[in-house]
């Protein structure tokens, strides 16, 4: 700044005045004014004073700070020197007109100079260096600390709106930033990839260049100023514990601490996730990240347990990876022996020799498998009858196989004995029942009642299942027992197992049934050779011999057969965004004669599938929509060509796997709106959905347009994963409707967005608290010539209703003579007549 005087200063205002005044007329009477004039304008006129009388002096007073002044026989306002918006941003003056004599003859009046702020000043930041920590693994987007800078100019203005940004940083091993900052609030945080990527291991110290510029960071003539700040890079805290052993039934008190987690960030809720649904999971976290068991587990109802821990912040986001807890339940020997069956029933023919095997005695331990408290012994305690020795058997120590000692049995001595049999494992026994029964020898063989059962023609069409012959072999030994029971067999003629022979347990007869489909193609007769045996092993010197054999032949008929698909069920999985035309499976049918296939599709109802029908290819036809359907399901046909009508099917069901390709969405069914006049602190529910197919940590993040209006006007404040609060950021607002742009964002790979334009209503509110609309209703009389109108159209309606009457009546009285005329008439030529 500076002063000028004499008359140097006379010719620069005099100059100033020529250059201001004399185009822009700015002269007139004495009264309050106010004026805005930009800082740093140097020396120049304000404004021309006026009076009637020219024999006045002018004067000023006030806060001039020696750069405004009038001149007094002018009274022109001045400026002297260049005004300075950090120094004064509103001058008050005191302005007035005296006579000669020094008397006020009009005044005093104010006069306020409004500086306007120019960009002179660039910003600032609060300290020279900044350091700051963060933990490896951190949130993306969680800030860890923040950096700060002012600006001297008007804060109202976009002189003083500052944006930060990380231009880069050192080291930067990635082709993406490993940090981020907020460019308003200049919060530092890690990026995606710095999440992912930030190791202490591998670099434990970042030097970021910090920069920020005024004007909002819009122009190019902004001003600049960057600082250092250092990161250290510490190890993680949010680390999953080893596996956690628990014995089981644990008599200590409940809940008992079994491990503890700690994550990175301060002052978040800690909470236990599962997905096995289980009826109820015996784990709690409480908010030091201390895990406990709430009850005794039970190895035998469930061994082993996973569940994840997760960390919250207060708003309800996820602050740390998920962390899985894997709990192995440790085995103590709580379960004793259990007998497989209340009695175990053996059978041994009596000319067994000594070490031959009778059976085995089945007894289980639910305690853990190949464990000391799941071993089991095994030791004979006694046998009835002790006859003729009271040891006949033996019972091996660990398996549980029964044996006969040296000695053979005798069913005349004995046909059954009965064993209690000692079962043991380190804590607990069981005594078992066993019992065994004494069979006679086989030394009979079964004898056919025919050698040859001739033979049966049949339609390779018959179902599997169906009886196509009974047979009948006959034995001599001891009825009900292994030696006399029959097995029938196709020795040979069957090497696919077409047939099988079922023994009726009554008769000991033979039932043939169809085992597989027959097939005219593949085999046009089968020559069967039968044979029956015992169950029980001949005895040294009886074979079985030609008696034991019998024939029977069956001749198959060919019939027209549908043809047949490889697969039972076809299946296929594919993205919901695979382009069209995109191969999904090739399903392949035969016919049993040979004819050509023909392949189609039915309940494609979508169009979404197209098949080639000579090959079988499957193609998608049109794009596919998992959001519509997750498991489409349509039947693929193979027919004749030659014959439509011989037709099979298969199913096909094509399984979607989601892509993110659904922005969120609003899902409100009400209006948005405030009651006029707001008194603060007010808010309103935003609801929001995605289509796509969600995971149990899915967000929608919600955000205002970054422009001034909005973010003056408007803030928004997250509740949960789908909700936000909508609140005005005062209460001046008018009673109208406001449109407010809003985004919302997914967190998909890669992540979608919507803006939408919220109507908020600020309205006057009925006593239910809602808007209230004043129907206005109009108040006034008909004109003259509505009147006149109105009062012609009434005599026209009562002249139509009078004219009517009239013209009816006259009818009447017509029809009445005529009907008198026609009597008359009748009459007289009734006398005629006569």
């Amino acid at each position: 700044m500076f002063k000028l005087c004499g008359l140097q200063f006379l010719l620069a205002v005099q100059w100033a005045v020529c250059q201001n005044l004399g185009d822009l007329h700015l002269t007139g009477p004495l009264k309050d004014m106010n004026f805005s004039i930009p800082e740093g304008t140097g020396v120049r006129a304000i404004y021309q004073f006026t009076h009637e009388s020219t024999d006045v002096i002018f004067r000023a007073t006030g806060e001039k700070d020696g750069l405004i002044d009038i001149l007094p026989d002018t009274g022109i306002l001045y400026l002297n020197g260049s005004l300075d918006w950090e120094t004064r941003a509103v001058h008050k003056l005191q302005v007035e007109i005296l006579d000669k004599n020094g008397v006020v003859v009009k005044g005093p009046c104010s006069v306020t100079i409004y500086v306007e702020d120019i960009n002179d000043n660039p910003p600032k930041f609060d300290q020279t260096q900044y350091t700051g920590v963060v933990r490896q693994n951190s949130r993306a987007g969680k800030p860890f600390m923040r950096v700060h800078a002012t600006d001297l100019d008007d804060p109202t203005t976009p002189h003083a709106q500052l944006n930060y940004s990380i231009p880069h940083h050192f080291p930067n091993p990635y082709p993406e930033m490993l940090f981020q900052i907020d460019s308003l609030t200049g919060e530092i945080s890690p990026s995606r990839t710095g999440s992912y990527y930030l190791d202490p291991q591998k670099q434990d110290t970042f030097i970021l260049v910090v920069s920020v510029k005024d004007m909002a960071g819009m122009t190019e003539n902004a001003f600049k100023n960057s600082v250092d700040v250092t990161i250290t890079v510490k190890e993680s805290l949010w680390k999953a514990p080893p596996t956690i052993t628990i014995k089981e039934n644990s008599t200590q008190p409940h809940p008992v601490n079994i491990s503890r987690v700690q994550s990175n960030e301060p002052d978040v809720i800690y909470e236990i996730f599962e997905k096995e649904n289980l009826a109820k999971l015996p784990f709690s976290i409480d908010q030091n990240g201390s895990i406990y068991v709430t009850e005794p587990l039970d190895r035998e109802e469930k061994d082993a347990y996973s569940f994840f821990v997760i960390t919250k912040d207060k708003e309800g986001e996820l602050v740390d990876k998920p962390l899985k807890i894997n709990v192995v339940v440790e085995d103590i020997n709580d379960n004793p022996p259990v007998c497989q069956n209340a009695v175990t029933i053996l059978e041994v023919q009596e000319n067994e020799s000594g070490g031959s095997s009778i059976g085995t005695l089945a007894a289980t331990d639910m305690d853990q498998k190949d464990t000391l408290n799941s071993r089991l012994k095994f030791k004979i305690l006694s046998q009835d009858p002790a006859v003729p020795t009271s040891n006949l058997f033996f019972i091996q120590q660990d398996s549980g196989v029964l044996q006969l000692y040296g000695h053979s049995l005798n069913k005349r001595i004995a046909s059954s004995y009965s064993l209690k049999v000692q079962v043991t494992d380190e804590v607990f026994q069981t005594i078992c029942d066993v019992q065994i029964h004494v069979i006679d020898i086989n030394d009979q063989i079964p004898i056919f009642e025919k050698s040859d059962y001739h033979n049966v023609t049949v339609a390779e069409s018959l179902p599997v299942g169906t009886v196509l012959l009974e047979i009948q072999a006959t034995d001599g030994d001891e009825p009900d027992t292994g030696s006399s029971y029959i097995i029938y067999q196709v020795k040979e003629g069957d090497p696919n197992n077409t047939f099988i022979i079922e023994t009726d347990p009554e008769t000991n007869r033979g039932i043939l049934k169809i085992n597989k489909a027959l097939d005219f193609e593949t085999a046009q007769v089968h020559n069967l050779v039968i044979n029956a045996t015992n169950p029980e092993p001949l005895v040294s010197g009886v074979q079985y011999n030609s008696s034991s054999l019998t024939l029977f032949k069956v001749f198959v008929t060919n019939v027209d057969e549908p043809p047949a698909f490889h697969k039972e069920v076809y299946t296929a999985e594919l993205s919901e965004d695979v382009p069209v035309n995109t191969l999904v499976v090739t399903v392949e049918a035969h016919d049993p004669e040979g004819d050509a296939v023909r392949y189609s599709l039915e309940g494609d109802w979508r169009k979404w599938l197209s098949i080639d029908s000579s090959t079988g290819q499957i193609h998608t036809a049109s794009a596919l929509d998992r959001e519509q359907e997750q498991v489409y399901r349509v039947d693929v046909v193979a027919s004749e060509k030659n014959n439509a009508a011989q037709k099979s099917k298969t199913p096909l069901v094509l399984n979607l796997k989601d892509v993110n390709d659904n922005p969120p969405r609003l899902n409100m069914d009400y209006p948005l709106f405030f009651c006029y006049p707001l008194s603060g602190g007010e808010r309103t529910l935003i609801r929001a959905t995605d289509d796509d197919e969600q995971k149990f940590y899915s967000t929608i993040t919600f955000s205002l347009k970054d422009d001034i209006d909005t973010r003056n006007n408007w803030e928004i404040s997250k509740i949960n994963a789908t909700h936000a609060y909508l609140s005005p950021k005062h209460s001046n607002f008018e009673e109208k409707v406001y449109n407010v742009p809003m985004t919302m964002s997914d967190n998909g790979m890669p992540p979608l967005e919507r803006e939408v334009i919220l109507e908020v209503n600020v309205c006057t509110c009925s006593s239910e608290n809602s808007c209230f609309i004043q129907v206005e209703r109009e108040h006034s009389r008909p004109s003259t010539g509505q009147a006149i109108g109105i009062l012609l159209g009434v005599l026209i309606i009562i002249g139509a209703i009078i004219g009517g009457v009239f013209f009816h009546m006259k009818y009447k009285e017509k029809k009445n003579k005529s009907q008198q005329k026609d009597a008359k008439d009748r009459s007289e030529s009734d006398k005629l007549n006569i």
